[in-house]
This record gives C-alpha cells, sequence and structure tokens, in this order.
C-alpha cells in the first residue's frame, strides 16, 4: 500500500488525521501534499487546533477531517 492510500485509509476509519499521528503512524513527513493529492477525488476539510506543549506554549495545528468521496 502506498502512503497515500494509508493515509486515505486511515481518514475513513478515524474520521480525522494530524501531522503528528501521520508521522508517527506512516512516516509520512509531508502530510499536507498528501491531502493536496486526496483533495482531487475526495472531500476533506481541516480546522485548526490549539494545545498546550510540554513546555507550557499554546501551539496550533491543522487536524484534517474527511467528509466523503466525490
Amino acid at each position: 500500500m502506498t502512503l497515500k492510500g494509508a493515509i486515505l485509509r486511515h481518514l475513513k476509519e478515524y474520521r480525522s488525521i494530524t501531522s503528528f499521528e501521520a508521522f508517527t503512524e506512516y512516516g509520512a513527513i509531508r502530510l499536507s501534499a498528501i491531502i493536496f493529492e486526496l483533495r482531487k477525488k475526495h472531500i476533506i476539510t481541516d480546522e485548526w487546533v490549539e494545545r498546550t506543549n510540554r513546555f507550557g506554549e499554546n501551539v496550533r495545528f491543522k487536524k484534517y477531517l474527511y467528509v466523503k468521496e466525490i
């Protein structure tokens, strides 16, 4: 299975993915590039998530949400 296929399978099964999940689970470094390609055939939205890191600083990252196939 390709990396793009693995990310798509994850999105369909869990409905969302973050860059951290993509890296730790699949070794994907450029999730945004994979999402760009997947959006040609699937509706994938995104939202900003804000959390506090281990140093007590606020950080923001994108969470991609799978909607449906076009």
